[in-house]
């Protein structure tokens, strides 16, 4: 069985942000660690850099003194890829490029022992192309860590098609005993999380380049009603607008330019310009204090209202209506949730129609309400209503849900509005994942919460709403909006059928 154990040697070759912070997880789980740069002096002052970082999160309490002292006398610069002959596993974290890379493993892979394993950290470039060519392919696998990799739990163990199964089960065991957490994932364009977060970044840009809504609005639903701890446009700000992009073109790329991948506009028009966020001084957003979202002004209570069925994912909301003491007389049903404000006047959750779709002519207008992680906890939710709909229409919902304690945001009559439509692609790209053999339904939604620290895993979510409700929003808005977008797979409908994966 191939192992690597704590008296094992490691190499990291790259001494970069991420080669560093690697070899800084390793030096600290007790490894005697090896760091290479091709550029001359670059290893040396990563090395003095991770043991101030060492220093100062010993001044903080957060690991010994004498730790830290170890940790760092345990990590040496090296000059050539000869002086990690030695090493049982070499990490590389070097430039996104398959040409750079293949060089280096056919290097490591002359000087390094026949049972060493190799691994890359690449984030989108393929394993079976980058062991290729090599005399024993079946030793490389993906070890790909999150940017700050000291930080961030998660590790991709990625394997190639020639990756031997016992060197993806000891990198699994390495990660844990690293102090990681490891999901396993097949060698496919994005691998798990860089594949499965495309839509979180491309709704967002779509409903911007749409005019729906400004970044500030769009940002704090995310936060305060889908319960996500960052926006997409200030996530992307933070990530770099450029590595974004490039993430998404890469992928894209790989999947022959499918339109549910493709590039946003928006966001390429933001790189030409340089507004590449917060290491450029401007992206979304310019800098200085940070606009304030559209917030409904404060409409009259309800005095009594009604609510027509039970459960479902507006459960949380009727029951804070009750809690607020405005819920009247209620007839249960087994249809979908409706709240009625007024006469005349009923509050649904969106379907991907429009409230104007959605009444169509009845007798009553329809508020649509956006989606939110738990409307029992939720700060703040959306609402929209037909372009012709009564003020009065509109007061009565926005002042029933003021009343439960939201704070509410009136979005124009958008198919899907914004976390909802967001959150049905999320959940139909985890399971289209799943479907394609790429990882598990558990190790997805892993991924999700801890690598980008999702709220809830996209096949949890789809689950929870009900995969039906995901398919009928991703239909209407294949009708409406893009068909080759938001098309849904036939293994995705089937489990809408059957309620799980295909077989079920």
């Amino acid at each position: 069985m191939v192992t690597v154990d704590r008296s094992d040697l490691v190499g990291v070759v790259g001494a970069g942000t991420m080669g560093a912070g690697i070899a800084q997880v390793a030096a600290l789980a007790g490894h005697e660690v090896r760091l290479l740069d091709a550029v001359a002096g670059v290893a040396d002052r990563a090395v003095s850099a991770v043991g101030e970082r060492l220093e100062h999160v010993a001044a903080k309490g957060r690991l010994r003194p004498d730790e830290a002292a170890a940790a760092q006398h345990r990590l040496a610069a090296v000059a050539d890829v000869s002086d990690l002959a030695d090493c049982a596993l070499v990490v590389e974290a070097v430039a996104e490029d398959l040409a750079v890379k293949r060089d280096l493993f056919a290097a490591l892979e002359k000087v390094c022992g026949e049972t060493a394993i190799l691994a890359t950290n690449t984030s989108s470039l393929s394993v079976t192309e980058i062991a290729a060519g090599l005399a024993r392919p079946e030793r490389v696998a993906g070890m790909h860590f999150f940017n700050p990799a000291p930080v961030l739990p998660l590790v991709e163990v990625v394997t190639g098609a020639a990756t031997g199964p016992g060197v993806a089960d000891a990198l699994v065991h390495l990660a844990g005993a690293w102090g990681k957490t490891a999901v396993r994932c097949a060698s496919t364009p994005g691998f798990i999380v860089n594949r499965v977060a495309r839509p979180y970044y491309a709704e967002a840009f779509r409903l911007l380049e749409a005019g729906v809504t400004d970044p500030a609005t769009l940002d704090t639903l995310f936060r305060e009603a889908g319960g996500f701890p960052m926006g997409p446009c200030e996530l992307t700000d933070l990530i770099g607008q450029d590595v974004n992009a490039a993430v998404t073109r890469s992928v894209w790329a790989a999947f022959d330019r499918d339109a549910r991948f493709e590039p946003s506009g928006y966001q390429q028009a933001l790189v030409a310009d340089g507004r590449l966020g917060r290491k450029s001084g401007r992206g979304i957003y310019e800098g200085g204090p940070r606009p304030q979202p559209s917030t409904a002004p404060a409409a009259p209570r309800p005095d009594r209202l009604v609510v027509n069925g039970g459960g479902g994912p507006l459960d949380g909301l009727v029951r804070r209506i009750a809690a607020a003491g405005l819920t009247g007389p209620a007839t249960l049903d087994l249809g979908p949730v409706r709240i009625r404000p007024a006469p005349g006047v009923v509050i649904r959750l969106t379907d991907g129609r429009t409230a104007e779709d959605v009444t169509a002519g009845g007798a009553e207008t329809v508020v649509l309400v956006d989606l939110a992680l738990d409307y029992a906890t939720a700060t703040r939710v959306a609402v929209a209503a037909p372009q012709t709909a009564p003020a009065h229409a509109v007061q009565a919902a926005v002042g029933c849900l003021q009343a439960a304690g939201l704070t509410v945001t009136v979005l124009p009559d958008t198919p899907g509005l914004i976390v909802a439509r967001t959150v049905a692609m999320l959940a139909a790209f985890g399971a289209d994942a799943v479907d394609a053999g790429v990882a598990s339904a558990a190790d997805i939604d892993t991924a999700m919460r801890l690598g980008v620290n999702y709220p809830r895993g996209p096949l949890e979510w789809g689950d929870a709403l009900g995969w039906g409700w995901v398919v009928g929003m991703l239909d209407v808005l294949a009708r409406t909006v893009d068909p080759d977008r938001y098309r849904v797979s036939p293994a995705l409908r089937e489990r809408a059928t059957t309620g799980g994966p295909p077989g079920a």
